[in-house]
């Protein structure tokens, strides 16, 4: 009963309606967003919609396989007859779309060739594919490797150590190609936009928790649930089941409500393959397949709330002002900003050990953030989901002691 009670209060309160109405419209613009992909025809017009992406499929869908030599190779020669074709060296706007219409289907194995044959480990040049020939193609895996050498013994050689270094290297190795490739625009679109929805959901669940400890303070109705039987106990308790699932029921929610209208509408192929087919995961050091990314997201987005919900309901608990305790999540966002001019190694460690990488663990998953215990090295995304687990579970009987003792 007081369970239930106190989730009544969080939404019945005319605030929390607009906040999650403001939510929705946000996950729904972030949605048309994440589902803006167009296609361009034989006749060089641009097309978006359903057929757009049904066309943009069925292209790309042509070139799924291993890329193994034979389709690297095929995929260059493919590429260097639309580069050496009239309409591509066209000055001609609607050439130029003709020719850009033909490479639709390996667009992305082409980034992946601009990654692969780039003049540095940190460079990207769009045009840098259009310079290979067939002969380069038993190159593309092992470019990975040699530009991460070279990386690690020019530009960042300060910044790791010995360890570190071989680390990074034998994971690498170890990472298993040739890659399997299929259509993964779905997933790439979700991806992308994941951190925002994530984020903005994290500000929402922030503002609708801070009331719960301190409304009885504000309403000047604390003497009355103090000095109540269950007041300093079950009611305390309730509170914070409240919390729990006005977190997790709006979460798993929001992310429910992006992934299957994204993923409906552009296809969920592609699940299964590596993550360094994703143009902005190339770089990862990290062997796991495109579903578990979204897995890691979903679940460190979702560890990441509820840490920053509940450090929010004991600020709130503490200080008896729901004002402070919203004030905590944007905190946490700005801290980053503010701490990223000082580019040091020692800040550059801190920065990917706060709360908010949680809330963007897809980019974090392409970072080269390393921990070193003794010999022991690890990557921050293991690291920043057993932390604040761990934080968000010895947080419960910190706000119960807290409010229990008012």
């Amino acid at each position: 009963m007081m369970f239930k009670y106190e989730l009544r209060k969080v939404f019945s309160r005319t605030s929390n309606m607009i906040a999650m109405l403001l939510l929705f419209f946000v996950v729904v613009i972030v949605c048309w967003f994440a589902m803006d992909v167009s296609y361009v025809d034989k006749s060089g017009k641009t097309k978006v919609g359903p057929s757009a992406v049904s066309a943009l499929r069925k292209e790309q869908k042509k070139w799924s396989g291993y890329l193994d030599e034979e389709k690297i190779r095929q995929v260059i020669m493919e590429n260097r007859k639309i580069v050496s074709s009239p309409e591509y060296q066209s000055d001609n706007i609607r050439e130029s779309q003709i020719a850009y219409n033909k490479g639709q289907g390996i667009m992305d194995i082409r980034n992946l060739l601009n990654h692969s044959f780039a003049d540095g480990f940190c460079d990207y040049n769009y045009y840098q594919a259009d310079k290979l020939t067939e002969e380069l193609a038993p190159q593309f895996y092992k470019n990975r490797i040699r530009l991460l050498r070279e990386w690690l013994d020019n530009e960042a050689s300060e910044e790791y150590s010995d360890i570190e270094k071989e680390y990074l290297i034998r994971k690498y190795e170890n990472i298993q190609t040739p890659f399997y490739y299929d259509y993964i625009t779905g997933w790439s679109q979700l991806f992308d936009y994941a951190p925002t929805v994530v984020m903005i959901t994290m500000l929402v669940l922030g503002y609708l928790v801070a009331g719960i400890f301190s409304n009885e303070f504000s309403w000047k109705t604390d003497t009355i649930f103090f000095t109540s039987l269950y007041g300093r106990n079950k009611a305390t308790v309730a509170k914070i089941k409240a919390g729990f699932c006005v977190v997790t029921g709006i979460y798993l929610l929001t992310m429910l409500v992006y992934t299957g209208v994204t993923l409906l509408y552009l296809g969920a192929e592609g699940w299964s393959c590596p993550i360094q087919i994703v143009f902005s995961d190339w770089k990862s050091f990290y062997n796991i397949e495109v579903w578990q990314e979204y897995l890691l997201i979903v679940i460190g987005g979702y560890i990441g709330c509820l840490f920053i919900s509940f450090l929010s309901m004991w600020v709130s608990a503490k200080t008896k002002s729901a004002v402070i305790a919203i004030i905590i999540p944007f905190v946490i966002l700005f801290i980053p900003s503010f701490l990223g001019n000082i580019n040091t190694p020692v800040i550059n460690k801190i920065l990917g050990l706060l709360p908010e990488q949680l809330l963007q663990i897809g980019n974090v998953l392409d970072y080269f953030n390393l921990y070193s215990f003794g010999n022991k090295v690890f990557g921050a995304v293991p690291i920043l989901l057993v932390l604040y687990s761990l934080l968000a579970f010895v947080l419960v009987p910190i706000i119960y002691l807290e409010y229990q003792k008012k």
